[in-house]
């Protein structure tokens, strides 16, 4: 009897503390249930958590202002514009003609590959304050191209091609004049406002020797 009444106390207890383990855990997953809707909801400002880091990529980054070119910059000599070619879309090999197609025209190309994410349009040309000669000579071989500035040091350009994309501007129909300065861009900003003064000077002499 003695045995039965121990038997008996054991799974008495044994069940009260499982009913404390259980209630427990579902006060934690209620406490971390709230937590998450008020995080989601932007009631709780975490600075280790940011929705836009967790957000998937787009196809077509924030657009910053598109610096017009230095005053009196002419073209740039084909060879000395260094391309990276990268596929937006889903036709294969693209990436491959189109840089054979620059190679053809004298551009220098460094890398050719696929783009980490596809791009909705003709095309768009990366580069930096250096740059903007190279990248204007360049959208002269894709009158559509959308230019966007970036932080990169360097004159290197990328070109990010498109699901509007179809071919490069005909040769001989490429609007540029080895002696004309570069036309400027719709509704560009002035180089000198968007560019730093040390990389203004240097943009106005490389202008001054060509």
């Amino acid at each position: 009897m003695d045995a039965d009444r121990a038997r008996a106390a054991r799974r008495r207890h044994m069940h009260e503390r499982q009913a404390v383990i259980f209630g427990v855990l579902l006060a934690a997953l209620a406490v971390i249930g709230l937590g998450a809707a008020a995080v989601y909801t932007d009631s709780i400002d975490l600075p280790f958590f940011d929705k836009s880091f967790a957000a998937d990529p787009t196809p077509t980054p924030t657009r910053d202002s598109v610096p017009c070119p230095p005053q009196g910059a002419l073209p740039v000599k084909y060879s000395k514009v260094k391309v990276n070619v990268y596929n937006g879309t889903q036709t294969a090999g693209l990436a491959g003609k189109t840089a054979d197609d620059l190679k053809d025209r004298g551009f220098k190309v460094a890398t050719t590959t696929n783009a980490p994410v596809q791009y909705a349009g003709v095309a768009r040309i990366n580069f930096g304050y250096k740059g903007v000669a190279q990248a204007y000579t360049l959208a002269a071989q894709l009158p559509d191209a959308e230019l966007t500035l970036d932080a990169r040091a360097g004159t290197s350009v990328d070109l990010t091609l498109g699901s509007d994309f179809n071919d490069l501007t005909a040769e001989d129909s490429v609007d540029l004049d080895k002696d004309q300065p570069l036309v400027a861009a719709a509704n560009c900003t002035p180089y000198e406002e968007l560019a730093t003064p040390k990389a203004t000077a240097k943009a106005t002499k490389a202008a001054a020797k060509k």
